[in-house]
């Protein structure tokens, strides 16, 4: 597998920039995902006729993040195989069926020629055939649900009809103008930076600190402030659960097609963007230097000290934000979830940058330089 990428890079015409392209889109693919699932969210367009929708649109998103995490280790460098090591090596905390889940997706104990194997057939047959069954069912929804979501402010009744235009050519020229624009940042990103590629894949030399991809640095960056039980399984368990059953809560308004759902929405965003932004770095820099519930309790398990109770600590100030902008604000069920998926948002991408730039050797905390 290396030896392909350096053939491909050093002796096929061009192998260097389709290598940058596929790596740049593939990024860019889910980040796209992810601004969609986003755009969703705060226009509302998840509430009924497309719940179901939105639960094929998880799916698809999922999807993709697992064909970006079984491409990463096609390379074979050391980059690769040591994030895919970080990877895999949390499913072992999975009670019951960790450790076997653990072994068929490496292909054996280690990850070696057979994992390679599965990442391949997974990347290129599984995944794709997947995408390729949900993208026309969900495309099917959105027609069935009586097309996209129309934006309106909050003053407008839902029902209210407004102009329309035909596709051809005023869609059909916004559409190609995007798609442009898109391919020459593509082909910009591509000329200017290379893929990564690191020397060949060593089982035996570690690098110091080894991280996970980007995409799942946030969770690596949780395992070191919870168990592994906590950070691996409980957590995105509990939050992929809560995404899954978003759309069949009772809510108190048809929100569908506003943007943060009110005005008084949108100021609850903002104070959730700043707890967010202040509560999480103080959380980062107390756990690292100060909380200490291991050494504190000595005679309690691990899972119990490191787990349930920073856990619950901190379920506990979620439950306190929720009640606190409910009754500051006096908020429908709708600001006041969607205030704290923006105080969850914004901490885990706090969490994922300070792992990808604030972790050093042995993951201890610095100063980028």
């Amino acid at each position: 597998a290396y030896a392909s990428i350096l053939y491909l890079q050093n002796t096929v015409l061009f192998g260097q920039l389709i290598r940058n392209l596929h790596h740049w889109s593939g990024n860019a693919l889910l980040l796209v995902v992810f601004l969609h699932f986003l755009r969703v969210f705060f226009t509302g367009a998840f509430h009924a006729p497309r719940q179901f929708n939105w639960i094929i649109g998880l799916a698809m998103f999922l999807l993709v993040l697992g064909s970006n995490f079984s491409g990463y280790l096609l390379p074979w460098d050391q980059l690769a195989f040591w994030a895919i090591t970080i990877c895999t090596g949390m499913l072992e905390y999975i009670p019951g069926i960790g450790p076997g889940l653990q072994k068929l997706i490496r292909g054996g104990a280690d990850i070696g020629p057979a994992t390679l194997s599965n990442f391949y057939a997974i990347h290129t047959a599984i995944i794709p055939a997947g995408l390729l069954v949900l993208m026309p069912f969900h495309f099917w929804r959105v027609r069935k649900s009586g097309g996209l979501v129309i934006p309106r402010t909050p003053q407008e009744d839902p029902g209210d009809r407004r102009e329309s235009v035909p596709t051809i050519p005023n869609l059909i020229i916004r559409e190609l103008v995007v798609a442009v624009v898109l391919v020459a940042v593509l082909m910009v990103l591509s000329v200017t930076f290379n893929a990564p590629l690191e020397a060949k894949a060593n089982p035996g030399l570690s690098p110091n600190p080894t991280k996970a991809p980007w995409y799942f640095a946030g969770i690596q960056e949780l395992l070191l402030h919870f168990h592994p039980l906590v950070a691996v399984v409980v957590i995105p368990v509990i939050i992929l659960a809560a995404l899954f059953f978003l759309p069949y809560l009772r809510y108190d308004t048809d929100t569908a097609g506003v943007w943060f759902c009110s005005d008084r929405g949108r100021q609850m965003s903002m104070v959730a963007v700043v707890v967010a932004l202040i509560a999480t770095p103080l959380g980062i820099l107390a756990d690292e230097y100060i909380i200490d519930f291991a050494a504190w309790l000595p005679s309690v398990p691990a899972v119990i000290s490191n787990g349930l109770i920073p856990a619950a600590m901190a379920l506990a100030s979620i439950i306190g934000f929720y009640w606190l902008m409910k009754q500051k604000y006096a908020a429908t069920s709708n600001e006041a979830i969607q205030s704290v998926f923006i105080l969850l948002l914004v901490a885990f991408i706090i969490l994922t940058i300070t792992c990808i730039w604030f972790r050093g050797r042995g993951m201890a905390l610095m100063w980028p330089l």
